[in-house]
């Protein structure tokens, strides 16, 4: 039978003592966790394994002997590492060696617990496998989402075998506190051996962060208990709440407050991943809104705005009523109904002059207000951005009312041809039941019909161009409006702290491993190189996205083209599990 022996690569030049890690019977491997080095009473080691043991759960033991002849020349310490067995019984029992003055190591796995008739110890062969114990200790294993791709010069290994590899030493923290060089009984060799790796300013940032997170996390508790108050929950601050945008991001702003500053300990490493992606979101949101502030605020740029802004709005105005004109003539060379033509264009100039009037009466007082709202980029770029959304829909207004006009004008003209059109087969629609079923009607009925419906397919053309223009028109608002929610939501769901990982410590996302050969020789053991492989950056974002707060429409292609054809309102904040009219 074949052993793997999982070796860390920093106890290679340790000196000679005893192999201290956990046997997985299952997959016949021995995980090597640290060397225990000379002088040692084995009393206190098996006390130091219990330990390690009852706070890691994972079955420490010793595995076996380690001898480097390199520093150990005497003869004798190879007899005296073969009688370590009977203090420390274990089957099988691992002695690996690396010979003086050469780079070959020799490595035996022998079962002391053998049949009578037998008469001797057996032996087992042995691969050796080197392994980073830092990397692998710091690093994530991620189940695989395909059978990996097999490269020349590379095999590699199946997730589901090294899981336990990593959850071995992920779990055993608890052995690497102490090093050869502290003054405890037991000295050890591993990934710490040349000091504990430490900082004053992470000590004192871990200190202070209990304080601050518990002080954070009332403060955010108050500002929850106030946004639940009844006063909120009444008719028109309800209905504002749920539409704009920029209290949807401040919600969603608050629950990702309320999760990073929570004083709860993460459970696993994916959901300390996910607060950390969170807390740098956050980070990157305010220092962006807070660039913007400072653009917004310096060299008078806001007064610029506001001096811009009453033009421009002028000037849309000013193109609306053109094409208005145009419209109430004979564009394109179509014949319109000159009656419904001339009604439907007055009546679209004199909100275009409500508006203009409304604009006028305000321009006064613009550059306070955007003064104002500027100072809201202190909160981040997102709700900078959200509120900028919500302006664009506060100016477009009349573009908005124009396109409802238009779309309840032909939803009404369709359904009513539609519902005619059932009464000329001698059909109509059972509203019980929900679908059509047959009916008889009279002369009167009949007349009636179909003189409402010459009168509505004569004044369907006119209704649909000037359908066909506003929807155009608020198609557009809609795509600017979406592609500042989809900023929002890019800098909202953006996984930067993993994706930070994998471009500077990319050991840290291990998608699987892979193996090097390092020695493929005759009568000598196999020994291996166990290399970390990257998680790609698709399945980082994939697996790390964050969740965004959904304020944008979600309306496939064809969903969107029915409403179109139909003359459905399309909302900008509706979802699909939205009632629909």
């Amino acid at each position: 039978m074949v052993l793997k022996a999982f070796f860390p690569t920093c106890c290679a030049s340790a000196d000679s003592g005893l192999l201290v890690g956990r046997w997985v019977p299952e997959q016949s491997s021995a995980v090597v966790l640290a060397v225990v080095h000379f002088p040692f009473i084995p009393i206190q080691v098996k006390e130091l394994l219990a330990q390690v043991q009852q706070a890691s759960r994972v079955g420490t033991a010793v595995l076996g002997t380690w001898c480097h002849c390199q520093q150990e020349p005497e003869e004798s310490l190879g007899h005296f590492l073969e009688g370590l067995g009977a203090v420390f019984p274990h089957e099988p029992w691992l002695q690996l060696c690396r010979e003086r003055g050469s780079k070959f190591w020799s490595c035996k796995a022998t079962h002391r617990q053998v049949p009578a008739t037998t008469g001797a110890a057996s032996e087992d062969q042995v691969m050796l496998i080197f392994y980073d114990q830092r990397k692998v200790l710091l690093s994530q294993l991620h189940p695989p989402t395909a059978p990996p791709d097999h490269q020349a010069g590379d095999a590699t290994a199946s997730t589901g075998d090294l899981a336990a590899v990593f959850d071995t030493v992920a779990r055993s923290e608890l052995l690497f506190r102490s090093d050869r060089f502290d003054e405890a009984p037991v000295r050890l060799s591993h990934w710490q051996s040349e000091g504990v790796e430490a900082s004053i300013l992470v000590e004192l940032a871990k200190r202070a962060s209990g304080p601050v997170c518990l002080l954070l996390a009332c403060l955010l508790s108050l500002v929850s208990a106030a946004s639940a108050c009844r006063l909120f929950k009444l008719w028109p601050l309800s209905f504002l709440g749920s539409k704009l945008s920029t209290c949807e991001q401040l919600r969603h702003r608050l629950e990702y407050l309320t999760l990073i500053f929570s004083t709860q300990k993460a459970k696993d490493p994916t959901e300390l991943m996910r607060k950390a992606n969170m807390l740098i979101s956050v980070l990157l949101d305010v220092a962006l809104g807070l660039a913007l502030l400072s653009w917004l605020h310096g060299k008078n740029r806001i007064g610029q705005l506001a001096d811009a802004l009453v033009p421009v709005a002028d000037h849309v105005a000013k193109e609306l009523q053109q094409l208005l004109q145009w419209l109430m003539g004979a564009p394109a060379g179509l014949k319109m109904n000159r009656a419904l033509d001339q009604v439907l264009g007055r009546f679209f100039l004199y909100h275009i002059h409500l508006w203009i009037s409304y604009i006028h009466l305000m321009s006064p007082f613009i550059e306070h207000i955007l003064w104002h709202l500027g100072l809201s980029a202190c909160l981040g770029l997102t709700v900078a951005l959200s509120i900028l959304s919500d302006i664009i829909a506060l100016l477009t207004f009349h573009i908005y009312c124009f396109y409802v006009y238009g779309a309840r004008l032909y939803c009404l003209k369709v359904y009513g041809l539609s519902s005619l059109w059932r009464l000329f087969r001698g059909k109509k629609w059972n509203v019980l039941r929900q679908r059509v079923d047959s009916c008889s009607y009279d002369l009167d009925q009949l007349f009636i019909g179909t003189l409402l419906f010459t009168i509505l397919v004569f004044l369907l053309p006119t209704t649909a161009l000037y359908y066909l223009v506003f929807t155009l028109l608020r198609l557009l608002v809609v795509a600017v409006q979406g592609l500042i929610h989809l900023l929002v939501d890019l800098v909202n769901s953006l996984p930067l702290y993993s994706l930070g990982l994998r471009l500077c410590r990319p050991y840290r996302l291990a998608a699987g491993v892979k193996f090097r050969v390092l020695e493929h020789q005759a009568g000598r053991p196999l020994r291996l190189l166990m290399e970390i492989n990257p998680l790609p950056y698709s399945r980082v974002v994939n697996t790390y996205r964050l969740p965004s707060c959904g304020c944008h429409p979600k309306h496939s292609w064809g969903s969107l083209c029915r409403k179109l054809f139909f003359g459905e309102l399309i909302y900008p904040w509706r979802q699909k599990e939205d009632k629909q009219d």
